[in-house]
């Protein structure tokens, strides 16, 4: 049976603060979304030279990034909460099944994104180690997604422990990559090369110094209390059939930063490789 929010939440406690960035999570999709246009032009109006890959690099590239940028549009408008299954919508739509499937594929699409650019560099630089990484940039992120749907099915917070680990793990060895590549390699990248590696070190660095500790934190606490996970059948169940509205600030509050970071920053990393791979080709 689908679980509602209580009466005495949902109405009374309608935050402000809640409403307002759910108002900018949807602006941001909405500007993300004519980014993305820009990037089809820029694909389509791109020189026609298959030796060089602009037929083929920018337009996975383009087909990735769409699909990044879908993603987190869909998240945003329907922004879910997991374990606790919490959403601010009410809708079938914002089920944790169906917001995690989403966001599943999303993130695959942006980790092979980083596969084909960190490819397309090792094909110019003949370096083993950036050729490594690009071949195991996917297989990691796929264990992730594997680690965070046990996390989100039990609701034991162990699962994005090892999760979050992963992506800071992953961001850390892009980061090296393109540090391995050097300066003149990436010469007519080297702007956003340069943010590449700001935001990738400060991502990593978030993952293990913040994220990581409170999902840690989080796990001890619901050990200490002997919380009764559930088991995947149970997950499944649960996932898809209950979901509680809430405008809270107190429920949101640990999760409006990253996923506000998540939904802009990330769409927008995600559309600069679109043209990284177009300069790439052209080079």
């Amino acid at each position: 049976m689908q679980h509602r929010a209580s009466t005495s939440e949902a109405p009374r406690e309608r935050s402000p603060a809640v409403i307002l960035w759910h108002t900018l999570l949807r602006a941001i999709a909405v500007l993300n979304l004519v980014l993305w246009s820009v990037s089809v032009i820029a694909v389509t109006s791109a020189p026609d030279v298959t030796l060089a890959g602009t037929t083929v690099y920018p337009r996975l590239q383009l087909l990735l990034s769409g699909l990044y940028m879908l993603g987190c549009a869909f998240r945003s408008l329907l922004p879910v909460y997991d374990i606790p299954r919490l959403v601010l919508v009410d809708s079938r739509l914002s089920s944790v099944a169906v917001g995690r499937s989403v966001a599943t594929v999303a993130e695959l699409s942006f980790a092979a994104q980083w596969a084909l650019i960190l490819h397309q560099l090792a094909l110019m630089s003949h370096s083993p180690f950036v050729q490594g990484v690009s071949i195991a940039i996917v297989p990691l992120i796929a264990f992730a997604q594997c680690c965070c749907w046990h996390a989100v099915l039990t609701t034991a917070q162990r699962g994005h422990i090892v999760e979050n680990s992963i992506w800071g793990l992953g961001a850390a060895l892009v980061v090296a990559s393109l540090w391995a590549m050097g300066p003149r390699s990436l010469a007519e990248l080297y702007p956003p090369t340069l943010a590449w590696c700001i935001g990738g070190i400060a991502y990593a660095l978030f993952m293990f110094i913040f994220d990581v500790p409170m999902y840690w934190a989080r796990w001890r606490a619901d050990e200490a209390v002997g919380r009764q996970y559930l088991s995947f059948a149970q997950g499944f169940a649960d996932v898809s059939r209950r979901w509680t509205v809430s405008y809270r600030w107190e429920d949101w509050k640990s999760e409006v930063l990253w996923m506000s970071a998540y939904f802009a920053a990330g769409v927008w990393i995600s559309i600069s490789l679109v043209y990284a791979s177009i300069a790439l080709g052209e080079h």
